[in-house]
């Protein structure tokens, strides 16, 4: 039986900021920007879903004077990810 895959995690662009903040402690804007070939404007709209959803952490600060983001996982957003998944693999038949 297929278990429900998590919409908020099933985007392209958010699973792929989930994927990289789940195995970091925090990472900068500028960071995931690079990694995930996202323009500023749609990684800010996605980040602020997830943030909402309770998935992550985004914190603004500033490095001397300029502006710094900083995204961190929620033990929310890790027992999401997990679950998620975990729903995967029962589209793939693996346990």
């Amino acid at each position: 039986m297929f278990q429900p895959l998590d919409p908020l995690l099933h985007s392209e662009l958010r699973l792929a900021v989930v994927s990289l903040l789940i195995s970091v402690e925090e990472a900068e804007f500028p960071y995931i920007k690079e990694q995930t070939g996202a323009t500023a404007g749609n990684l800010s709209v996605q980040l602020d879903k997830l943030s909402t959803a309770g998935y992550i952490n985004v914190e603004k600060t500033f490095k001397g004077k300029k502006p710094c983001t900083l995204c961190r996982m929620t033990d929310k957003g890790r027992k999401a990810f997990e679950a998620y998944v975990e729903a995967l693999k029962s589209y793939l038949n693996v346990t």
